[in-house]
């Protein structure tokens, strides 16, 4: 990965990392569970679905392209 110089895209990148894990974490909780409630498994495929767009976000960011002037 390159080295990202700009301040608030390194802070949005963080932050979405740390959102990244938050979601991971709590899935985790959900598939050690034996059996979900209906509650439950909505909200392991909205966590799913707020993973995998907080990857395609962290992946835009990281490989856009530098806007030359």
């Amino acid at each position: 990965m390159d080295e990202i110089n700009d301040p608030t895209l390194s802070e949005e990148i963080s932050r979405l990392h740390a959102e990244h894990r938050r979601y991971a974490q709590r899935l985790e909780e959900l598939i050690q569970k034996p059996y979900l409630s209906s509650d439950e498994q909505l909200e392991e495929v909205r966590l799913k679905k707020l993973k995998l767009h907080a990857k395609d976000l962290i992946f835009a960011l990281e490989h856009r392209s530098p806007v030359v002037a």
